[in-house]
C-alpha cells in the first residue's frame, strides 16, 4: 500500500473538496460538493454550514476510493485564503483537527498558487504567465525574484462572478457560467459568420487592469433594448475573454515569455481556451489549459501545492494557521520556481 499521501482541503467557496497526492505529488481525482442555491447567490454561511454537514462524508469516500486509510495520511494541506471568510475557517478547522489526530504536518497554502502548480504539473509548464480567471480573481501573473508578481487584474469584480451575475439576473441559477457558454455556441451554431454589430460592449482593459462591471451593465441594456439572450451571451463572451487575452499578450510581450497556461474555473470555457490558442499561435508561444477537473476549486491542487512547500521545508504551526480571507498570490515566498 502506497504511503506518504498528503491530503488537501478546498473551501475557499462554493466547493468543499478532498484531493489527494501521492509521495512524488501525483494527484488523484478529488471528493467534491459544491453548493448550488435554487436562486440568487452564494450565501458564505450557508456555504460553510454545507461544508460542515459534508465533510466527514467526503474524507471518508476519498479514502475508500484510494483503499486508503487514515493511517496513510503524513501531512494535510489546506487553503488558508484567499476567499469566503465562513467557509475558510470551516476547512481550516478540519485541516488543525486531522493533523492533531494524525499527528501530522499541517500546511495551511495560497489558493491562487495552487492553481498555478497544479497546471504547471499537468501542463509541464516551466515560467509562463497565468491568466488566472475565477469566481473571485481574475489576475495576469508571472514569477520574478521568489514570487508570482500580478502585472494585472481586475478592478472591480472577477469574470466569474460577472458571468454568474448577469446568468442570475435572466433566472439562470449558480452556476451560470456554463449556461452562458451553452446559449453563446447554440446561438453562434444558429448565426455562422455573426458579427458584433448592433452587440457592442464597452471594452473591460484599463491598462493592465480590467473593469467587468460596466460590461455586465450594457449586456444586461442589450437585452431590455430586444436583443436575443443567446447573442448577448456570445457578444458578453467574446468582450470580456478580448480583454482577458489583450492584457495577457502584453504581459507575454512585456517580460519575454513563451508560455501561457490557464487557470480558475472560467478556464473551462472552450471558447477562452481557443482565444488563448489563437492569440499564443501568433505570438510563437504556446497556450496550455490543465484538464477541466484541475480548473475548478479541486482539493487536489490544495494537496500537490502542500506537498511542494512541505519538501521546502515550510509547515504552519497552530499559531500561525489562522485564515485570511484577502491573502494575494504576491504574498507567499515560492522558493521552489525557476
Amino acid at each position: 500500500m502506497p504511503t506518504g499521501w498528503t491530503v488537501g482541503i478546498e473551501s475557499t467557496a462554493h466547493t468543499l473538496s478532498f484531493g489527494l497526492v501521492d509521495a512524488n505529488g501525483t494527484p488523484v481525482a478529488a471528493s467534491s460538493a459544491t453548493v448550488r442555491p435554487d436562486e440568487g447567490g452564494i450565501h458564505p454561511r450557508e456555504a460553510a454550514d454545507h461544508h460542515k454537514d459534508a465533510a466527514a462524508g467526503l474524507f471518508s469516500s476519498l479514502l475508500d476510493a484510494n483503499q486508503l486509510t487514515a493511517a496513510d495520511i503524513t501531512a494535510v494541506a489546506y487553503s488558508q485564503g484567499p476567499g469566503l471568510g465562513p467557509c475558510l475557517r470551516v476547512g481550516a478547522a478540519i485541516a488543525r483537527g486531522i493533523s492533531s489526530r494524525l499527528d501530522v504536518p499541517l500546511i495551511g497554502v495560497n489558493h491562487c498558487v495552487a492553481h498555478i502548480e497544479i497546471g504547471r504539473q499537468q501542463c509541464g509548464c516551466q515560467d509562463p504567465i497565468l491568466l488566472y480567471v475565477s469566481g473571485g480573481n481574475t489576475q495576469v501573473i508571472a514569477h520574478l525574484d521568489g514570487r508570482y508578481r500580478v502585472l494585472g487584474e481586475t478592478l472591480d469584480i472577477g469574470i466569474g462572478n460577472m458571468l454568474d451575475k448577469f446568468a442570475r439576473a435572466q433566472g439562470i441559477p449558480f452556476p451560470g457560467g456554463p449556461v452562458i457558454e451553452k446559449k453563446a455556441a447554440e446561438w453562434l451554431g444558429n448565426n455562422p459568420g455573426a458579427r458584433l454589430d448592433g452587440l457592442e460592449l464597452p471594452f473591460a482593459v484599463r491598462g493592465m487592469d480590467l473593469a467587468f462591471s460596466g460590461v455586465m451593465t450594457a449586456a444586461q441594456r442589450l437585452l431590455d433594448n430586444g436583443a436575443e439572450l443567446g447573442a448577448v451571451c456570445w457578444s458578453l463572451q467574446e468582450h470580456a475573454f478580448a480583454a482577458c487575452v489583450e492584457i495577457a499578450e502584453r504581459a507575454l510581450a512585456h517580460t519575454g515569455k513563451s508560455e501561457l497556461l490557464l487557470g480558475g474555473g472560467v478556464a473551462c470555457n472552450t471558447r477562452l481556451r481557443e482565444m488563448c490558442t489563437l492569440m499564443a499561435g501568433e505570438r510563437e508561444a504556446t497556450s496550455h489549459a490543465p484538464p477541466r477537473m484541475y480548473c475548478i476549486d479541486n482539493g487536489s491542487m490544495i494537496a500537490l501545492l502542500g506537498h511542494i512547500e512541505l519538501n521546502h521545508g515550510r509547515v504552519t504551526s497552530l499559531e500561525q494557521s489562522a485564515v485570511d480571507q484577502y491573502l494575494r498570490t504576491d504574498q507567499t515566498p515560492v522558493t521552489w520556481a525557476v
